[in-house]
C-alpha cells in the first residue's frame, strides 16, 4: 500500500504547502504530479505487495480532498501573486482530475453508505455530481456501446466528445435516476448535487470572496476535463459486437484501454487498469490485474495519452491500428473508418 499512499499524498502535501506559500511550493506541486510521475514510469516498480483492500487510504484521500479545496479556494483570495494563483488552479486541476477522481471512483462503487456519500461529495463539490449516477448506472451497463455518452467514438476527436459526454451524460444519469425513483422529474440525488455545487460556490464565495468563486470554478472546470480525457483514452473506438438477438456482446477484457506503468498507476489507484474494473466493478484498486494478451495496452502511460488526446490528428494517427486490430477480435464491432 505504501506506493499508493506516497504517489497520492506527496502531490497533496505539495499542492496545501503551494497555497499556503506560494513559490517554489507551486511549481514542486504540479512537477510532482507529472514530471514525476513520467520519470518514475521509466523506472523499475515496487514488487508487488500483499492484496490489501485499500479502503482506510481511500477514506483518508477523500477527506483530504476537502481540505486541499478549502485551502486553495483560500488561496485565490490571499496575498499571492496572480502567477502563484493560476498555476494553483492548474495543479489543483490536475490533482482532482487524475487524483481525487479516481478515488471518488473507488468510492462510489463501495458497498457501505459512508463512503459512497464520500465519493459523491467528492464529485459534487468539483461541480460534477451528476457523474456519481452517470457512471454507475449507465457507463457500467452501456460501455463500449453507442448508448452510452462516456464511450468515445471511433474518429471523434476529443473536444467535439467534450461537450457530447458532458451533456449527455447529465441527461443519461437524470433518465436513469427517473427510472430508479418511479418517473420524478427531479429525483433526490440531482437535486442533492445541484444543491451541493450550489452550496460549494456559496462557500467558495466565503472563504476567499469573488477570486475564491472563479478559482473554484476554474479548478472545478479543469479537473472534469482530465476526468473526460481518462474517459475518452480508455474507452476510444471500442465497440461491443451486436449480437444476433439485437443484445450487446458482454463487457470483457477486450473493452477497454489499460497502462501498466506502475507509479501513474499507483497515483490513480489503478484506474488504467480499466479492463479489470469493468469485469469487477466492486474489486478494490489493489486487486486489479492486467493480462496484456487479452486486454488493450494504449502505448505510453494514461497520462501521457491524455495530453496526446488533445491533439485529435496525433492522437488519431497514433491509435488507428491499434483500435483496427482490437476491433479485429472476437466480440467487437469491425471498424469502418
Amino acid at each position: 500500500m505504501l506506493p499508493f499512499a506516497i504517489a497520492t499524498l506527496l502531490p497533496a502535501g505539495l499542492l496545501a504547502l503551494a497555497c499556503l506559500f506560494g513559490g517554489v511550493w507551486v511549481w514542486a506541486g504540479i512537477a510532482a504530479i507529472t514530471v514525476v510521475a513520467f520519470v518514475a514510469d521509466k523506472l523499475p516498480g515496487p514488487a508487488p505487495e500483499a492484496r490489501t483492500a485499500g479502503h482506510r487510504l481511500s477514506e483518508v484521500l477523500g477527506l483530504v480532498h476537502f481540505a486541499l479545496l478549502a485551502l486553495a479556494v483560500w488561496a485565490m483570495g490571499g496575498p499571492l501573486p496572480v502567477v502563484d494563483k493560476v498555476l494553483i488552479v492548474v495543479g489543483c486541476g490536475l490533482y482532482f482530475g487524475q487524483v481525487s477522481n479516481s478515488n471518488a471512483h473507488e468510492l462510489i462503487h463501495r458497498a457501505d453508505r459512508w463512503a459512497f456519500r464520500l465519493g459523491a461529495a467528492n464529485y459534487v463539490t468539483v461541480l460534477f455530481g451528476h457523474h456519481t449516477s452517470a457512471h454507475r448506472l449507465v457507463h457500467h451497463v452501456h460501455a463500449a456501446t453507442p448508448r452510452d455518452p462516456a464511450t468515445a467514438r471511433l474518429g471523434e476527436g476529443f473536444w467535439a466528445y467534450l461537450p457530447r459526454t458532458w451533456i449527455g451524460s447529465f441527461r443519461a444519469g437524470l433518465r436513469a435516476e427517473q427510472h430508479r425513483h418511479g418517473g420524478v422529474r427531479w429525483p433526490a440525488p440531482y437535486v442533492a448535487y445541484v444543491l451541493g455545487a450550489l452550496a460549494t460556490v456559496g462557500i467558495a464565495a466565503l472563504l476567499g470572496g469573488g477570486a475564491g468563486v472563479l478559482g473554484l470554478i476554474g479548478i472545478a472546470s479543469y479537473a472534469q476535463v482530465q476526468l473526460m480525457l481518462s474517459d475518452y483514452v480508455q474507452h476510444y473506438g471500442l465497440e461491443r459486437a451486436e449480437q444476433p438477438d439485437g443484445r450487446r456482446a458482454p463487457m470483457g477484457p477486450a473493452h477497454s484501454w489499460n497502462a501498466p506503468q506502475w507509479y501513474s498507476s499507483a497515483m490513480m489507484l489503478n484506474a488504467p487498469r480499466h479492463s479489470a474494473h469493468h469485469t469487477r466493478p466492486a474489486q478494490p484498486f489493489p486487486q486489479l490485474d492486467l493480462t496484456p494478451d487479452t486486454m488493450p495496452m494504449l502505448p505510453h502511460s494514461l497520462p501521457v495519452m491524455a495530453v496526446v488526446a488533445l491533439v485529435p490528428p496525433v492522437w488519431k494517427r497514433m491509435m488507428r491500428p491499434r483500435v483496427a486490430q482490437w476491433r479485429a477480435s472476437g466480440d467487437m464491432t469491425p471498424a469502418t473508418s
